[in-house]
């Protein structure tokens, strides 16, 4: 993110003139850029082989219920992305640390900063991101303090969520309220500030999202984009942020006149969406938002979930088949799984790497600058740090596979 801070204020940042039997699928080699190289992979044969060693359970009315299989990817700025092991693999099983996590023990995920997390004994699950504002390092702040506290508090908060009655159920709004009261107590933190993109997808397959900034999320419902988030800012490239401004650059923001930006979770736009079997959510930081367009993300997935066969043409449509099961669940003897969700993840992850080093290509950025500033030499992507989280979303007791409605 590219807000600044002068005299106090957080400004808007100054743009400087720069210059059908399955196919067998290999997820693609992409070009290389120099210090920005990526190693290929390939999920076909994995996915194919986990595919062959399910069996199917018998299932009922009564049994369905939606599950939720998550995954991460992320580069830091100017560091290289290996695919590898700039990916996290969500396990709902795993235990959540309750207390704020060393530095040394963060993503390679730069100012970016993201969780995933069960909420208390239930199966629904909550998740975000969460983009530290880059202009706080004008001041001798590290931004990746905030976000990534911000994050853990999150996590830690879902965790150990127990409602004491029906009515007292975890919302997004509150969670990211908890998240920024966490860190607003957090001695360690003097100043700072982040987007937050917060997301609670319940048992019922009703998901309730939270956004303030411009991190955000796309909704995929089969071969089209289904809804999208509308980032918040108050001018070109200033998106709302939670904030925590020291006393001292308060009173220099009085003393030379501006206001500070400084918002709160009250502000933050809430949606509600119900899932449908085989729907994918991802969540990302302006890092992929400003280097990939909806259809970039909508090509990507159709590739992947087409080829390898969770999604399933036909002369009426696409058909999501009806156990993802094999494609969402990884080998527990591997040390790192690959799953559908978290090839997604890489995919989009790379693809956004990839874009924003590209000077050739104009991405979303880019139009945007030449929109609000027309005499100014931008082309191509956006360097950025960059995360992503992918969601596919599965009901068990499906026994037929559903149709697009096109």
């Amino acid at each position: 993110m590219l807000s600044k801070i002068h005299n106090g204020v957080l400004l808007r940042h100054l743009i400087p003139c720069i210059h059908q039997s399955r196919p067998t699928l290999r997820l693609p080699s992409p070009r290389m850029q120099p210090n920005h190289h990526m190693r290929a992979f390939s999920v076909q044969s994995i996915l194919q082989s986990q595919e062959s060693q399910s069996q199917a359970e018998p299932k009922t009315e009564s049994s369905r219920c939606f599950t939720y299989h998550a995954a991460a990817s992320f580069s830091a700025k100017y560091k290289t992305f290996d695919p590898t092991s700039h990916v996290f693999h969500f396990n709902p099983y795993n235990r959540i640390q309750t207390q704020k996590r060393p530095k040394s023990k963060r993503p390679a995920s730069g100012q970016d900063a993201f969780f995933i997390s069960r909420v208390g004994d239930t199966n629904a699950v909550a998740f975000g991101i969460a983009d530290g504002v880059g202009g706080w390092e004008d001041s001798g702040v590290d931004p990746a303090d905030f976000s990534h506290s911000f994050c853990d508090y999150m996590a830690a908060a879902a965790y150990e969520h127990k409602p004491v009655s029906s009515e007292s159920s975890l919302t997004a709004k509150s969670l990211m309220q908890r998240g920024y009261d966490d860190v607003c107590r957090d001695s360690s933190i003097h100043a700072g500030g982040s987007t937050a993109s917060i997301a609670i997808a319940g048992e019922d397959g009703r998901l309730e999202v939270a956004n303030l900034g411009d991190s955000g999320f796309v909704h995929l419902r089969l071969n089209a984009v289904h809804s999208y988030s509308e980032p918040q800012t108050h001018a070109f490239n200033t998106p709302f942020q939670l904030s925590i401004v020291p006393a001292s650059m308060l009173a220099r923001a009085a003393a030379f006149g501006g206001a500070q930006l400084c918002d709160n979770p009250k502000d933050a736009d809430v949606t509600q969406h119900t899932l449908k079997h085989g729907d994918i959510l991802v969540f990302a930081s302006d890092g992929v938002w400003d280097n990939l367009f909806n259809q970039d993300i909508l090509r990507i997935a159709s590739r992947l979930m087409v080829g390898l066969g969770a999604w399933k043409t036909s002369d009426s449509g696409i058909l999501v088949t009806s156990d993802l099961k094999p494609y969402t669940q990884g080998d527990d003897s591997a040390q790192r799984p690959l799953t559908l969700q978290s090839a997604l993840a890489v995919e989009i992850a790379g693809a956004a790497k990839r874009a924003s080093t590209n000077q050739q290509l104009d991405g979303p950025f880019a139009k945007e600058v030449q929109k609000y500033y027309p005499l100014e030499n931008w082309h191509g992507g956006k360097i950025d740090d960059i995360c992503v989280i992918v969601i596919v979303v599965s009901e068990d007791g499906k026994s037929e596979a559903i149709k697009s409605k096109l």
